[in-house]
């Protein structure tokens, strides 16, 4: 398959080029002097964006243990179509991978499997938990880090001693920050809305009180520390003055804590998840955070779930939402095209800082978009076999037309 991608809007080292280039097998190059009366038959696009692949550090992809929601196969599928070359897998799995042993049984169904580069994580704590740790050290070679994504570790001197053993292996510990007795049973935030609605409330002191002792331990070991899916004004900035005080410490969030606050609950199971949507003045916070650098990177936190599970309202849905195949979309239509950031920032923060951290090599895998195109969020379309989703209906700009990774075309849209 040959493409002609004329005037193609090209990322390169911050910057967008103009330049006229050929797509065919996974690779792209310069057109020369080719014009498109010399590509006789070839379809050609006009006005396409070519970016870097872009890379998502926390993603659910369920297998093993929990296929029923996504497989390796499926979860990789939808995020090629969302743009994406690498993902990170979380590791609350069924057998969670706390030893090699366990760990293998992953990697042989990414080997198997897998559309795109898939870099798993491996557990801190033996099964999760949080009791003693997992097997850091024989995993270490395989995995882009620890974490114990879904619970927080929740003894002060078990997390120091896992983030010291991280530091002698030199790798990441990327924490799912709650503090399981701050919970009192709550599932949306602890606002208005759930105030005014019956339903039980998550304190914010839940994810930043656990942020601030990790703080304090991370300057102590000296380890690489990546705190998950931020939601609030506190973690903000608190991060803000570690960075300032020299601390290893990046972070992440995800496209919905950007765009959306409690104000826009539902009672629908698709807008529930964990941490929960906050205040109109956490989602400000965040934005603040993202503009001046403290936030370092948008990851999805792709966490499928069955219809059946997702169909129980606020109350009774579990905790998860998809997005893999919308993020870029929606963080272009309602962060770039509003001009609350750059067209260039989102690339840093979905494709550039992602790999930095994470010591995820560069390569010449990339993605095209055609950023003209507009659409309406329609679950059932999508690749992924989660369908709950806060942008149902949603019209958005941004429509991936190819993915392609390792000489690979791996998505291209129909």
């Amino acid at each position: 398959m040959k493409m002609f991608l004329k005037d193609a809007s090209v990322y390169k080292d911050g910057y967008f080029l103009k330049q006229d280039l050929v797509f065919e097998n996974g690779h792209i190059i310069p057109s020369g002097d080719l014009t498109e009366d010399g590509m006789a038959g070839v379809p050609v696009f006009p006005n396409m964006f070519v970016f870097p692949g872009f890379v998502d550090v926390h993603v659910h992809l369920r297998e093993p243990g929990f296929i029923i929601k996504e497989t390796i196969e499926s979860g990789t599928a939808a995020s090629a179509r969302g743009g994406y070359v690498t993902v990170c897998s979380m590791p609350n799995l069924n057998p969670p991978p706390d030893s090699m042993e366990q760990l293998n049984i992953q990697l042989q169904r990414i080997n198997e499997t897998a559309k795109i580069n898939v870099i798993p994580f491996g557990t801190i704590t033996k099964l999760q938990a949080g009791l003693e740790l997992a097997d850091m050290e024989a995993m270490a070679p395989f995995v882009a880090g620890f974490s114990d994504d879904g619970r927080g570790v929740q003894s002060e001197e078990l997390m120091l001693e896992a983030m010291q053993k991280a530091k002698k292996l030199n790798k990441i510990i990327s924490a799912h920050c709650e503090d399981n007795s701050l919970l009192f049973g709550g599932y949306i935030h602890d606002g208005e809305y759930a105030k005014a609605n019956g339903h039980k409330g998550i304190c914010s002191e839940s994810e930043w009180g656990p942020i601030k002792r990790d703080i304090e331990l991370a300057k102590k070991s000296g380890c690489k520390y990546h705190v998950c899916h931020i939601s609030t004004k506190e973690s903000v900035e608190l991060i803000r003055n570690a960075k300032a005080d020299g601390v290893n410490i990046t972070c992440e969030t995800a496209p919905h804590y950007l765009v959306l606050d409690d104000t826009n609950l539902k009672e629908d199971g698709r807008f529930k998840m964990n941490p929960p949507l906050r205040s109109p003045a956490d989602r400000e916070a965040l934005i603040m955070g993202l503009k001046d650098g403290t936030i370092d990177m948008i990851a999805t936190d792709h966490a499928p779930h069955t219809a059946d599970e997702k169909s129980k309202g606020l109350s009774g849905s579990l905790m998860g939402v998809v997005g893999i195949e919308t993020a870029f979309a929606v963080m272009y239509t309602k962060l770039v095209k509003t001009g609350v950031i750059t067209l260039e920032k989102l690339i840093e923060l979905m494709a550039i800082n992602p790999r930095k951290r994470f010591d995820i090599p560069f390569d010449n895998s990339f993605t095209v978009w055609d950023l003209n195109a507009e659409f309406t969020v329609d679950p059932n379309e999508f690749l992924s076999k989660g369908r709950a989703t806060p942008f149902e209906g949603e019209k958005l700009f941004g429509r991936c037309v190819l993915t392609a990774t390792g000489g690979k075309t791996v998505y291209k849209m129909d």
